[in-house]
């Protein structure tokens, strides 16, 4: 993994002081995601600082999944969050589940009956948030509020024993309903849920709220800074509540940061779910997606990721940076580690006439032009080549220097070739070019006799290996036309946000492996797939363009 260098940010002030003054033998953090989606970009943050925090300080970091929702979370989740972490390239001390802890949170909340704070309540979900008033008017007890300690005893271990439906009693703390933080008025702690869950099965039919359940998990593992979004700020005063009136002997510290988010992108689990739901998308691995199984099937490298999310800093505020700024950081990982060759992406025929009908030679060239410790690579020439379709036009503009009539261009790692004539069919469409190449300009011979002003790139038509080549443009488009209060996120998918064309690519690439990256001379980096490539059928994905005007301020 690349060197950190920690810069200083609240949080690690935080920490550095509470080290410092003894407070803790050992930092201990962990990483909490539920498992009822895929990671996200976003998630990468957490990741990040929960990990390497306790990693400068020697401290550990614990993965648990807070798998207190049965409804919506699986096992196929589970596995894809441990591979994302995996992959990014960081390593948990302790795996646990919330579900490990379901008997000690079922003991803490009798032990809050007990001590009268907390009452079993018979209101419906309408009610209960009718009952909490608004943030300018107080909320109003309810008409169970006052059962007595046995009663709420029996009635809470007859939820567990699954005597009541779905949504008919629920387990609330006895707190404040006048209290100006609504999280405080009498917030629910259990419900009824008749649905199986992946780790425990069917043996609970009643499950903790995240906001009792989280604070528990926190103490009973003995994390010292509970990191979490800033959304989770208001829900401080309830987390120490929770950990003060269970008496847990542990008691961590939450603190929040600000979320990260990108521009012309979907950061929201629920979101990102519904698109992979309805096919907007293949599934939660498109290369479209933030997801990190979208990004690594993309391209995008796990040191790219870090450096980016490292980049963007931590503050108490959320953010929206913009996509470019991750394309950056792609670059500059992979401009010196990935080899150059050339594709083209929608072939012209050039037929060469001067050039002998049944010649090949091969042709030296560099694998990557900034790092000569990557080699070099043969590459067959002949008579017939494809050039890109764009790269010949029959009126062209001023300053075009590509192939027009009449004018020479030197093709890459090869000769210079002239054109001649244009064949088209029945349609006027232009379907093969015919050129000369003058052999004494070959490169790499020194040839000075003339310079010409354009160079174009190639691949051997007998030798070319066909390929699908996938480009992708934003999957969400935000401008004038999508930013009114009636539409939906659905309203502004880019339907043009994945283009399949069909080209070649040198013959060396006929052996090339899933995830194997390359940077195809002026269309950008790219990626095998590992999903849809195949021996027979090579499909690669455009990871980024080469060139961006963005730059790191």
């Amino acid at each position: 993994m690349e060197d950190k260098n920690p810069s200083s940010n609240f949080i690690r002030n935080i920490v550095l002081e509470d080290v410092k003054t003894g407070k803790h033998d050992m930092v201990i953090t962990r990483f909490p995601p539920e498992p009822n989606g895929y990671l996200h970009i976003g998630h990468v943050r957490a990741i990040q600082l929960n990990f390497e925090l306790a990693d400068e300080f020697n401290g550990k970091t614990n993965l648990r999944f807070d798998d207190t929702n049965p409804v919506k979370e699986d096992e196929e989740f589970v596995k894809a969050i441990k591979k994302d972490i995996e992959w990014l390239g960081y390593e948990w001390e302790n795996l646990f589940f919330a579900s490990d802890y379901f008997e000690e949170m079922y003991n803490r909340a009798v032990l809050l009956i007990k001590k009268g704070k907390a009452f079993v309540c018979d209101l419906t979900g309408d009610e209960i948030k009718e009952y909490r008033g608004t943030l300018t008017e107080p909320g109003k007890e309810s008409p169970y509020r006052n059962r007595t300690v046995e009663e709420n005893l029996d009635l809470f271990e007859r939820m567990r024993k699954g005597e009541f439906e779905d949504g008919i009693k629920v387990l609330r703390a006895k707190i404040d309903m006048t209290s100006p933080n609504i999280n405080l008025r009498d917030p629910i702690l259990y419900r009824i849920s008749h649905a199986t869950h992946h780790n425990t099965g069917d043996t609970w039919c009643i499950y903790p709220m995240y906001d009792f359940a989280h604070p528990i998990e926190d103490a009973i593992e003995g994390v010292t800074h509970s990191l979490c979004t800033i959304e989770f700020e208001d829900h401080r005063p309830l987390y120490d509540w929770v950990v003060r009136e269970c008496e847990m002997e542990k008691q961590p510290r939450q603190i929040e940061f600000g979320e990260l988010n990108l521009t012309n992108t979907i950061m929201s689990k629920r979101k990102l779910k519904k698109l992979v739901d309805e096919k907007y998308v293949d599934n939660w691995d498109d290369p479209r997606l933030p997801t990190i199984s979208g990004l690594r099937r993309r391209g995008v490298t796990p040191e790219a990721i870090r450096s980016f999310i490292r980049e963007t800093g931590i503050s108490k505020t959320n953010s929206v940076v913009d996509v470019q700024m991750l394309e950056h950081f792609v670059r500059e990982d992979l401009k010196l580690k990935v080899p150059r060759t050339m594709a083209v992406l929608k072939p012209l025929k050039v037929v060469i006439t001067n050039y002998p009908e049944d010649q090949v030679e091969m042709l030296e060239a560099e694998n990557n032009s900034e790092n000569p410790e990557m080699g070099n690579r043969k590459i067959p020439f002949s008579r017939e080549i494809y050039i890109e379709q764009e790269d010949f036009m029959e009126d062209p503009p001023k300053k075009y220097h590509r192939l027009y009539i009449g004018n020479e261009v030197r093709l890459k790692h090869a000769y210079f070739i002239t054109c001649n004539d244009a064949i088209k069919d029945d349609q006027g469409k232009v379907v093969e070019l015919h050129c000369t190449y003058d052999p004494e300009t070959k490169s790499g011979t020194g040839f000075t006799g003339r310079k010409v002003k354009g160079t174009i790139h190639w691949v051997d038509a007998k030798h070319a290996i066909p390929a699908e080549f996938r480009l992708y443009d934003a999957l969400i488009i935000e401008d004038e036309t999508t930013n009114n209060a009636e539409k939906t996120f659905l309203d502004k998918v880019n339907p043009h946000s994945l283009e399949k064309i069909q080209g070649f690519v040198e013959p060396n690439m006929k052996d090339v492996k899933p995830q194997e990256k390359f940077q195809f001379f002026r269309h950008g980096y790219f990626n095998v797939d590992p999903k849809c490539s195949t021996k027979d059928k090579l499909v690669y994905n455009r990871i980024v363009s080469l060139k961006s005007s963005f730059k790191i301020e």
